[in-house]
Parts: structure tokens; sequence; C-alpha cells
């Protein structure tokens, strides 16, 4: 039995925050609003993830208006999510990520952030793919306001 999620998260930019993809921390003026560390590329991975199973979304995993969840850490709501019993039931066969944003530029980050996704998924190297985009200077993204992701999965039963 296989099944295929999508995600897709959005969060703006502001100053005073860290810009974190992927568990990576990058290189930039600016980083995401969120009330966890606001990265927006894991977050678009577990919604996949979640909606593959028909679970909800992340915010009925992690609410948050829930402290514990306060600047947490993603790539550890990650762990969680695969961890859960009803999850770990299936295994990640592959993972396709789009990351849209006019600036920063990504190229340099791809390597870490595929290999932070694959070490979490516990996937080899070659199952997800990580890459970036711009909108062209069009939109909330090509204005620099934001960031958005967009993720699908592929699962099936473990």
């Amino acid at each position: 039995m296989i099944r295929i999620g999508q995600g897709y998260d959005v969060h703006q930019l502001v100053e005073g925050r860290k810009l974190i993809l992927c568990g990576v921390p990058i290189a930039h003026p600016t980083g995401l609003l969120g009330h966890s560390d606001a990265d927006v590329a894991v977050h678009a991975l577990m919604d996949a993830v979640i909606g593959a199973l028909a679970l909800g979304d992340i915010g009925q995993f992690f609410p948050d208006t829930d402290p514990a969840y306060k600047d947490a850490d993603s790539m550890k709501l990650l762990e969680l999510v695969m961890n859960d019993p009803r999850v770990a039931e299936w295994r990640v066969v592959n993972a396709d990520l789009t990351i849209v944003a006019q600036k920063p530029k990504l190229f340099g980050y791809n390597l870490s952030m595929r290999t932070n996704l694959a070490r979490a998924l516990t996937v080899p190297l070659d199952c997800v793919s990580v890459k970036a985009t711009t909108t062209e200077k069009l939109g909330f993204a090509g204005r620099e306001e934001g960031i958005a992701a967009m993720c699908v999965v592929l699962l099936e039963r473990a």
C-alpha cells in the first residue's frame, strides 16, 4: 500500500529572527516569524507526511497555542512526527521539496538541507530533493516579505 501527501507552508520574513531552512542556518539579515523556529520547509514536509496518512496537519500535532512549542526546533518536531506510532508504520519512499524565495539564494545550502532531511526521514540522500525557486519578483515572496515551501512525499507501508 502507498500514500502520497502534499504540504505547503508560508512564513513572513522579519528582522530579529534567524533564518533556518531544513534545519540549516542561512546567512540572511531577516528570519522567519513563527511560534517555533518557523522552518517553513520542514513544516511543509511534516504536513505532507501527516496529510498522506489523513492525520490532520501540523497545527493539530503542535498547536501554536501550546507554549511547549515556542521557538521549537522544527527538525525535532519532524522527529516526533516520524516516531508517532501511526506514522512509524510507514516508510518514506521519497520527498520532493521546493522552497520559494526571492532571496537569499540557497544553492550553496542544498546538500546540507538534503542531508538533514534524509537523516530525519531515515532514507538515502538520493530519496530527498530540495529545490529553490524565485517568483521573478512577483507576489509576497518576490517582494521578499516571506518564504513559502511545497512538498510532496510518497510513503509505503513498512
